[in-house]
């Protein structure tokens, strides 16, 4: 666990939280091209920050085609 934790504080990556056509979030590095069917919602951070905003905003991970 400290290991990851290590690892989590080295990241210097800025992510871009993405959505998909079901709604789901995921994180993206802004510096590559987001895959296709993916999309920013324009929240931009590290990583920590970014999954914080995903948790306060997809209460429901059920995709609307179930």
């Amino acid at each position: 666990m400290e290991e990851e934790e290590e690892e989590e504080e080295e990241d210097q990556t800025i992510y871009t939280v993405t959505v998909n056509y079901e709604g789901q979030y995921s994180i993206w590095p802004v510096d590559r091209e987001l895959p296709l069917g993916w999309e920013s919602v324009g929240k931009q951070g590290y990583k920590q920050e970014c999954l914080e905003y995903i948790k306060g905003i997809w209460t429901d991970m059920r995709p609307p085609s179930l």
